[in-house]
């Protein structure tokens, strides 16, 4: 009757812990069957609850023949000194923010190159732009008091009597097509700016999640050939990671 009433003790405990004193947290339960500074004559009157409401990634509780001697509490989430919320929300306030909390800073030139590079297509493209639109649309009103498509008659070597005559029609097909394709890779550059701006943010919520990662030239795969018998001889091949 005792062990059985130890037992639900125990597994009564398993349910409850989870809920007191924090979110989102599990249970395991392992046995210490030779702990010698355990007080096991006296069972615990209350579960030990943390310190703060943090949200835990589980807890630990520790048994010696059914008699339950502490909780191990958990890491709460952002324990380890890296958290991708964190990194991520650098990263969308200020770009590259999140790589410099990673301490990715080889990463800081890519991002800021790449940024320089999109700006000054965006700036050069929508400057063309402009300059087409105007001429583009003085061309068509005909409206003697605003030429600005001189300049482009200029730079063609040609007279005003040229694109007025002969030339009208191609010349103005030739500021249509212009004006669009400046248009075109202005907005293309646009994209790229946002594409840009969400990349920085992906990456810098990736290099968060594998921040503690163990990368080190310690981890390998090997293959050894061993014999076992079962129902007779045989050979096989065990992979160690």
């Amino acid at each position: 009757m005792s062990t059985l009433f130890r037992l639900f003790l125990a597994l009564a405990t398993l349910v409850l812990l989870p809920s007191i004193g924090c979110a989102e947290a599990a249970a395991q339960v392992y046995d210490e069957p030779n702990i010698v500074a355990a007080d096991t004559s006296a069972p615990i009157s209350q579960p030990i609850e943390p310190l703060e409401p943090v949200v835990m990634l589980t807890d630990t509780l520790v048994l010696v023949n059914g008699e339950t001697v502490r909780l191990i509490p958990s890491v709460h989430v952002g324990a380890l000194g890296h958290s991708p919320h964190t990194a991520t929300m650098y990263a969308a306030i200020l770009p590259g923010l999140g790589q410099i909390y990673n301490k990715k800073y080889w990463k800081l030139p890519l991002l800021y190159g790449g940024a320089f590079a999109l700006g000054y297509a965006i700036h050069f493209n929508n400057k063309y732009l402009k300059k087409y639109s105007n001429a583009y649309r003085d061309f068509l009103l005909g409206d003697p008091n605003n030429k600005s498509y001189m300049y482009f008659v200029e730079k063609a070597h040609l007279t005003e009597a040229d694109v007025q005559g002969q030339y009208k029609s191609w010349f103005q097909n030739s500021l249509k097509k212009k004006k669009d394709y400046y248009r075109r890779y202005r907005d293309l550059s646009i994209f790229g700016m946002a594409g840009l701006y969400l990349v920085q943010i992906v990456d810098a919520c990736v290099d968060a999640h594998f921040f503690n990662f163990d990368v080190s030239d310690d981890l390998a795969i090997n293959w050894a050939p061993a014999a076992s018998v079962d129902n007779g001889l045989g050979a096989t091949v065990a992979f160690r990671f």
